[in-house]
C-alpha cells in the first residue's frame, strides 16, 4: 500500500498540487499583510486619513455591553475590510500570473505539413488533409 501511495505521487500532479497549496497560504498571509499594513495605510493618509479596516455602513447600532441582559451587537456593512480583500485578491493572482508564467513554459508546436489546397496545418505523417480530404 504505501508503494502505491509512493506511485500515485510520482505519476501525478499530487505533490506539485500540495506545494503549490502550501505557497499559496504561505503568500496568502504575506500578501495580506503587504495591503493591510503597507499599502494601504499610505492610501488612507492620502484620502484624509481614512482607516480602510474601520469603514462601515452601521444598519444597527448595538446596544449595551457583552454580558449584559439587553446586549445586541451591531450590525454594519464593512466594506472597508472587503476593500482591503478584494486589493489582497488581485495582487495574489498577479504574483500567481507571474510565477505561472516563469516556470510553465508553452510546449514547441508539433510538425507539420500545410496542405497545398487549404493552406491548413496537418500532421507530418497524414497522407490526407483532415479539412479538404485531398491527398498532401
Amino acid at each position: 500500500m504505501l508503494a502505491e501511495f509512493k506511485a500515485f505521487l510520482r505519476n501525478t500532479n499530487a505533490m506539485a498540487l500540495a506545494i503549490g497549496v502550501i505557497i499559496g497560504v504561505a503568500l496568502g498571509g504575506v500578501v495580506t499583510s503587504l495591503v493591510n499594513d503597507i499599502i494601504m495605510p499610505p492610501i488612507g493618509m492620502l484620502l484624509g486619513k481614512v482607516d480602510f479596516n474601520q469603514l462601515k455602513i452601521v444598519l444597527q447600532q448595538g446596544v449595551g455591553a457583552k454580558g449584559d441582559a439587553n446586549y445586541a451587537a451591531e450590525v454594519a456593512i464593512r466594506y472597508g475590510n472587503f476593500i482591503n480583500l478584494v486589493i489582497a485578491f488581485v495582487v495574489i493572482a498577479l504574483v500567481v500570473f507571474w510565477i505561472g508564467r516563469m516556470f510553465m513554459k508553452e510546449a514547441p508546436a508539433a510538425p507539420s505539413r500545410t496542405c497545398p489546397f487549404c493552406k491548413e496545418s496537418n500532421a507530418v505523417d497524414a497522407s490526407k488533409c483532415k479539412f479538404c480530404t485531398s491527398e498532401i
